[in-house]
């Protein structure tokens, strides 16, 4: 018999939120099925990397870029800082970026077909984990391309939205957003508008996830008095730790609880780190402290991992998809179980879609 200790086996990760879909659309250079599907580039996710990382799938955010980017670099190395924040984006460069961001998705999965599989239901998560395919739940961060009367919404959930993150951290009809502030409070401003609140009801009727990372805190009241689906913040931190206005508060965190919902480690350093800059030379022990602190708040239950790849500064003892398992060997370093690691590498995500849509 060997002496030596048995390795555990990679733990599939269906995380949270990635901005891959963003990444493709703004590179010019090859098609995006040939960049994800061999790994050109310098992202967080393509094919390759999922493959050397266990990176199972995961909701695929389509996010309508600013017309002029928001300017983070002040954010690298600051302990203090506040972001001025993009206008309100009509509704016709929402949609345009949008479907763009769809078709890219689509067109992954027709030529990736043994890889790559858009999912609707967390059977349909199960089904391609299962097949060895990337499971995409495709999500929009930012409701700009949405109409009022949601003939978009028939569309995109045709296509298979189902997930809606009401705001990025702009304003646009149905609410308002934190900016990016350190140190800071997401207690600013108004809430949800009244198309705001018959989103969320629609939402509500169709299965929809709503996803409340980068609302602001009246907004998140809003959502939790009309919703009648579990809580979910599917990219955020916590706010006693990193006093980030993107992070989430005791107070908060105690409703998502009580919700039955979840929420998913933010890897971006600016939302993990005390200091709130944006450093890559960040250790895992912070995120390790996160998580313990939701494990706490939340119960097994209720934390997962939202990554927030290819759309953030990340740790680089993580460095990509591609280095998902360091973070669970330092998780399992730390005392985690295996059963509580596979909760939240993928069945906390699972169980939640399941309940949504219930």
């Amino acid at each position: 018999m060997s002496s030596s200790a048995e390795v555990p086996a990679a733990i599939p990760i269906f995380d949270g939120h990635n901005d891959t879909l963003l990444r493709l659309a703004l590179q010019k250079e090859k098609p995006p099925e040939e960049v994800f599907g061999k790994g050109a580039g310098s992202g967080h996710i393509d094919l390759p990397k999922a493959r050397a990382g266990g990176f199972a799938g995961g909701f695929f955010a389509m996010f309508p870029p600013p017309i002029k980017s928001t300017d983070l670099s002040q954010v690298t190395q600051a302990q203090r800082y506040d972001v001025p924040l993009p206008p309100m984006l009509p509704i016709e460069s929402a949609q345009a970026s949008t479907i763009r961001m769809l078709s890219i998705m689509l067109r992954l999965e027709q030529a990736l077909p043994d890889d790559v599989a858009v999912c609707r239901t967390a059977g349909e998560i199960r089904a391609a984990m299962a097949a060895n395919r990337i499971a995409a739940l495709l999500h929009i961060e930012g409701a700009e391309a949405i109409d009022p009367d949601f003939a978009m919404l028939d569309v995109l959930y045709a296509a298979g939205l189902r997930s809606i993150g009401l705001v990025w951290s702009r304003s646009n009809i149905y609410g308002h957003g934190v900016p990016f502030r350190f140190p800071g409070s997401p207690d600013v401003g108004p809430g949800l508008t009244d198309a705001g609140k018959a989103l969320v009801a629609e939402c509500n009727r169709r299965g929809i996830v709503v996803d409340l990372s980068h609302l602001n805190e009246q907004g998140f009241w809003d959502v939790a008095g009309i919703s009648t689906a579990p809580l979910v913040a599917t990219h955020s931190n916590v706010h006693a730790l990193s006093e980030s206005a993107r992070n989430l508060t005791d107070k908060q965190l105690a409703a998502i609880r009580e919700s039955g919902g979840v929420v998913g480690l933010n890897f971006a350093t600016g939302f993990l780190r005390p200091d709130g800059a944006m450093r890559a030379d960040t250790d895992l022990d912070i995120m390790v402290r996160h998580l313990d602190y939701l494990l706490e708040r939340l119960g097994e239950d209720g934390l997962a991992f939202g990554s927030d790849f290819d759309g953030a500064v990340i740790p680089n003892a993580i460095g990509s998809a591609a280095g998902l398992q360091r973070l669970v060997d330092r998780l399992r370093e730390a005392g985690y179980s295996e059963a509580l690691l596979r909760k939240i590498a993928h069945e906390n995500w699972l169980s939640l879609i399941e309940r949504t849509q219930a």
